[in-house]
């Protein structure tokens, strides 16, 4: 499960000889960011057979990511990329990343054709998702809350606790599978 960071054209060449792997895709601004809030459930993903990318504006430091099994593509040069065929059956974002107009065009395109199962994270929900995504944990294996941990202590944060869930929101009309509903 080792990750490296490779060009988009490359992940896109891979992604055309494997089109029967569920693929997840997460856009955040820096490894860090992935690991604290959604790494068990990325690990658990992949784990599962999921073909996990993650595009990150600084990948200075992509040993964390690593370590889950994710495969790191660079945000700029996938985001500018036209569309593919190889679009995502998932992604997930963390709210703060609305704010680029991109992300926020690519959210809304996949609410509104439903054309990947979406999740978000993060305390600032824009106004106009707050209909759109329902809240859900998802509960972080074993395995997952340990690599998470080997994780946490390679970007720096040795001491940060993991616990046995991460709560995300998710838009109400996909599937939502490794996730349950918030009580």
């Amino acid at each position: 499960m080792a990750a490296q960071f490779v060009d988009s054209a490359h992940w896109r060449a891979h992604a055309r000889r494997h089109p029967l792997r569920y693929r997840l895709a997460i856009v955040a601004p820096n490894a860090v960011e992935v690991v604290r809030y959604a790494g068990g459930w990325l690990f658990d993903r992949t784990t599962a057979g999921w073909e996990v990318t993650v595009l990150v504006d600084d990948h200075s430091d992509d040993r964390p990511l690593q370590i889950l099994g994710a495969t790191v593509l660079d945000i700029e040069q996938s985001l500018a990329a036209p569309k593919h065929e190889t679009w995502p059956h998932a992604v997930a974002v963390p709210t703060q990343m609305f704010a680029d107009c991109r992300v926020r065009d690519g959210i809304l395109d996949c609410l509104d054709t439903r054309s990947a199962e979406l999740s978000l994270w993060g305390d600032a929900l824009p106004a106009e998702l707050a209909d759109r995504v329902k809240i859900t944990h998802h509960r972080v294996s074993r395995a997952a809350r340990a690599f998470k941990a080997c994780a946490l202590a390679t970007a720096g944060f040795p001491a940060e606790e993991v616990g046995p869930t991460e709560v995300f929101r998710v838009s109400a009309s996909r599937s939502t599978a490794g996730l349950v509903s918030a009580s």
